[in-house]
């Protein structure tokens, strides 16, 4: 039986997406959220297969005295993208975030989808892939951690390579591993 549930466990992962999130948070107790964010995303839409180590972070587009914590996972999901979205939008509700104005701003929570296997698609609630990424190293680092291949659907370029070539000079420490 465990042999029967380890290779149904393999196929899954061989036919269902590949997404890379970014998680992160600057108010309360971070960490705490973070790791409540994955366990919902683990319950609603699949599987973890990796994850960064956490990094902390200045604010990205804002000033704000609260630095973040950022953490890249890689998961495999059933969803399609615009129902994924839609359940990361109910999991940051879900913790407590609130809509703002601002279009960068503190946060207790926010998951962002970064790629989704190798697709590409622009609509108005969704851009995949996540059209900032060559611009922020606080997801570069931690990207490049756990996948310095994986290449940009759109950039040609890998992990690693558009992290050379980031000009974003904000503040990356990792604080575990």
């Amino acid at each position: 039986m465990i042999q029967i549930i380890s290779q149904f466990a393999k196929i899954t992962r061989i036919v269902m997406p590949c997404v890379y999130l970014i998680l992160g948070s600057n108010l309360g107790n971070r960490l705490a959220f973070m790791v409540q964010a994955k366990n919902k995303l683990i319950n609603l839409t699949g599987t973890i297969d990796k994850q960064s180590s956490v990094y902390e972070t200045e604010p990205w587009g804002f000033v704000h005295p609260n630095k973040f914590l950022n953490q890249v996972i890689c998961m495999h999901t059933i969803l399609e993208p615009r129902n994924l979205l839609v359940e990361i939008k109910k999991i940051e509700v879900s913790l407590g975030r609130t809509k703002s104005d601002k279009r960068y701003g503190e946060r207790c929570i926010d998951i962002d989808i970064l790629f989704y296997d190798n697709l590409v698609m622009q609509t108005v609630d969704l851009v995949i892939p996540h059209p900032e990424i060559p611009n922020r190293r606080f997801v570069l680092e931690p990207l490049t951690e756990i996948k310095p291949s994986l290449i940009h659907p759109v950039y040609k370029m890998t992990a690693e390579q558009l992290l050379a070539a980031c000009t974003d000079t904000g503040e990356v420490t990792r604080i575990d591993n």
